[in-house]
């Protein structure tokens, strides 16, 4: 029996097998294997207990999200009726300052035609009363004029009485 290259290489091929195992290198290697499984699974379950938890954390977030949002938006509305409200209410004080604007400006006005009017009254008065002054004491004598005015003064007396009673 010739022993070839064959033989040797089936020889060191169960020698090698026989060290692996004398060695217990399956062993050693399925126990590294169990441990990389273990630790891939907490890994894993790890993961998925933080996975849950950004779960809750992203809820809580978006419920506190929606929260803001909603009272964002009841803020607006209330600051758009507030706004509406002061709008109205100053829209009222304003029509209501223009009426008595415009009433203190009508009463002054009426002021200011009865004194002009009195104004003139009293220069139409002194303009007669000078002119018939210059009248009298040019064409009428001193005699008739105490007549006229004595007249005149009992009249006005007369109208007094009258007035007061």
């Amino acid at each position: 029996m010739a022993i070839d290259a064959t033989f040797w290489v089936a020889v060191s091929f169960i020698i090698f097998f026989g060290a692996l195992i004398y060695l217990k290198i399956p062993q050693k290697v399925s126990e590294i294997l169990d441990k990389m499984i273990s630790d891939i699974k907490n890994e894993i379950d790890e993961s998925e207990k933080l996975r849950s938890e950004a779960k809750t954390l992203l809820d809580n977030s978006q419920k506190k999200l929606d929260a803001a949002k909603s009272v964002s938006n009841e803020i607006l509305e209330n600051a758009k009726k507030d706004a509406d409200k002061l709008i109205i209410e100053m829209n009222d004080k304003f029509h209501k300052s223009s009426e008595i604007k415009k009433s203190l400006a009508e009463n002054k006005i009426i002021q200011m035609k009865e004194t002009a009017l009195k104004e003139i009254k009293d220069a139409s008065i002194k303009i007669a009363v000078d002119s018939v002054k210059k009248v009298i004491t040019t064409s009428v004598d001193k005699s008739k004029l105490d007549a006229v005015f004595q007249k005149n003064l009992d009249e006005t007396k007369e109208e007094l009485k009258k007035i007061n009673s």
